[in-house]
This record gives structure tokens, C-alpha cells and sequence, in this order.
């Protein structure tokens, strides 16, 4: 069953990715779930050619997806999927975006698919497989200190509500980083660090579809994936940090305030 898993949520990605750069600049009707929290027609149009393709091949897995209710069912396997990550940018018409497929089996994600129609670029992982871009094999960048890295991250859709809004670790890690980036897509950040783009990757308050797929390419891409504590990653958390695992002990004492050398 795993190939054709496999072929599904590839070819699904695909699809929809291209249905995506086909309407980018004309998204149509924009809604606010937020303050400034948005979905598109085309993320339901994603979503739904997406749930058709895997509701067809497997009628009885349950799907977790973005923009619609949950579909539960008494089986082991279940899709966590994001029709369009990075939804501000499209609806500005901001090229970086990418939909998000990931495969859990008894609570653990095996599989995942994200792809950028932009760049046509398709990040896919297997559990115990490996990572790989258009079918090459990526792995994690080797930077070893702060000052050499290049980070990413991305703010809460309810940050002017909340203090706990990340802006206190963003000032924190940029007297520390060489750099910070904060392009607005959580799955390509990861996939940015799983292919070395990026040397490590934090953000707070989200969702399992904005991570689930992402965090298993870090992790086969020989990344490390934790929550800020360096605690075991659930994609049912809310805290996610990604590196290279070099920087990852550095990056958790700047998270705790200290100094990374601590």
C-alpha cells in the first residue's frame, strides 16, 4: 500500500500546485478566518482535488485537512494536509507557497510531499528512506555555529493579541544568527532546512498540516526536530524547531534566554 500512498500524495501535490500557479494573481473570493488569518478560493479548490484523489484511492482512511472539518474513521491511517501553505503570500500574489501533504500510520507520520509549483520544486520523504528534492537526496546544511547560520521563522496569526507572539525570540536570535528570514510558508521553511538553504527553523502556535509533511524530510534529511525545550516533536504541539542538529542545543538555549555557548 505504501507505493501507492506514495504515487497518490505525489501526484495530488502536483496537481494541485499547478492548479495554484494557474490562478496566482486572480486567488478570487479572500475571507478572513482572523485579524489577518485568510483563506482563498483557491485553497478550497486545492483542498478539494486533494481529498477527492485520496477519498477515491482510500475510502477509509480519515483526513485532517486545513479547510474543512476533520473526516474520522477507525482506521490506523490518516492524511494531514495543507491545500496552500503560505496563503497571505498568494493572496498577494508573493510567489512562495506550497501545498502540503503528509501520510500518518498509528499516530506517526511516515510519508510526507510538499511541493512548490513556482519552482517546481517536490520535497518528498518515507520514514527510514531518506529526503529527497525532485528525487535527489538532500541532507541538512553542516554550519556548526549561530553566527554562520542562516534561520528561519514566522509569527502567530494572533500575535497583536498575544504575548506570547515569538517577537521576543526573533530579537534574540538576531544579535545571534548571521541572519533571519521570514518568507511566510512553515512547510517550505522546513524543507528549506532540510535541503540546507536554511541552517535551523523555530515557530510557535501551529497547526499539524503547516508542519507534518516538513518535519519528516528534516528529520530523513539527518536534521533534528524537537520541540523549544528539546523535547520529543509532536505535530499535535505547538512548538516546532528544526535544524541541522549541530546548531539545534545552540539554538534551544537562545529559546530559553541563555547564551547559546551555555
Amino acid at each position: 500500500m505504501r507505493n501507492e500512498v506514495r504515487a497518490i500524495a505525489e501526484e495530488a501535490a502536483k496537481r494541485a500546485g499547478g492548479l495554484l500557479k494557474e490562478r496566482l494573481g486572480k486567488a478570487g473570493e479572500v475571507e478572513f478566518k482572523g485579524a489577518i488569518d485568510l483563506v482563498t478560493e483557491a485553497d478550497r479548490a486545492s483542498e478539494d482535488l486533494i481529498t477527492d484523489a485520496i477519498r477515491r484511492a482510500f475510502p477509509g482512511h480519515g483526513i485532517l485537512a486545513e479547510e474543512s472539518p476533520e473526516v474520522v474513521r477507525d482506521s490506523p491511517f490518516k492524511w494531514i494536509i495543507d491545500p496552500l501553505d503560505g496563503t497571505t503570500n498568494y493572496s498577494h500574489g508573493f510567489p512562495f507557497f506550497c501545498v502540503s501533504i503528509a501520510f500518518e500510520e498509528k499516530g506517526e507520520v511516515v510519508l510526507g510531499a510538499v511541493y512548490d509549483p513556482m519552482l517546481d520544486e517536490l520535497y518528498t520523504a518515507e520514514k527510514g528512506l531518506g529526503a529527497f528534492l525532485n528525487g535527489k537526496e538532500i541532507r541538512v546544511s553542516s554550519a556548526d555555529s549561530l553566527d554562520r547560520s542562516l534561520l528561519a521563522t514566522g509569527f502567530p496569526y494572533d500575535l497583536r493579541v498575544t504575548g506570547d507572539n515569538n517577537l521576543d525570540h526573533f530579537l534574540a536570535f538576531s544579535l545571534k544568527a548571521q541572519a533571519i528570514r521570514r518568507a511566510g510558508s512553515a512547510a517550505l521553511d522546513l524543507c528549506y532546512t532540510a535541503s540546507g538553504r536554511f541552517d535551523g527553523y523555530w515557530e510557535m502556535r501551529l497547526r499539524p498540516w503547516d508542519v507534518a509533511a516538513g518535519a519528516l524530510i528534516v528529520s530523513e534529511a539527518g536534521g533534528r526536530v524537537t520541540d523549544f525545550k528539546g523535547a520529543s516533536f509532536s505535530v499535535y504541539g505547538k512548538e516546532c524547531l528544526a535544524s541541522n542538529g549541530n546548531i539545534h542545543d545552540r539554538m534551544i538555549n537562545v529559546l530559553k534566554g541563555q547564551d547559546p555557548d551555555d
